[in-house]
């Protein structure tokens, strides 16, 4: 299946896409889009939008699109709520990592 988003990946278009390939979507191709053509290239290329405005896959009630993704599509529990955990300290951390 396809799948589309803005372009200019950000940390959450990111997790999504890789939360898409490993959860739910093995066989995932990705459509990088400007936000202004994702409706048009969604319905050109068939493809199921995330992370952008106005779509079901996308940030609502104070949650991100990765969150969201999961909510929708219900991967593999275990695996999926240990990565929603990490993934949702990482956005909220107050902590930064120093190298």
């Amino acid at each position: 299946m396809k799948w589309i988003t803005r372009e200019f990946v950000h940390v959450d278009r990111t997790a999504c896409s890789w939360l898409i390939k490993k959860f739910i979507d093995p066989q995932a191709e990705f459509i990088f889009a400007p936000a202004e053509k994702i409706e048009e290239t969604t319905k050109k290329h068939r493809a199921i939008p995330f992370d952008a405005p106005e779509v079901k896959l996308g940030h609502r009630n104070g949650k991100c699109s990765f969150e969201t993704i999961i909510e929708e599509y219900r991967p593999n529990r275990s695996n999926a709520s240990r990565t929603r955990q990490n993934h949702t300290f990482g956005r909220h951390s107050r902590h930064s990592i120093n190298a």
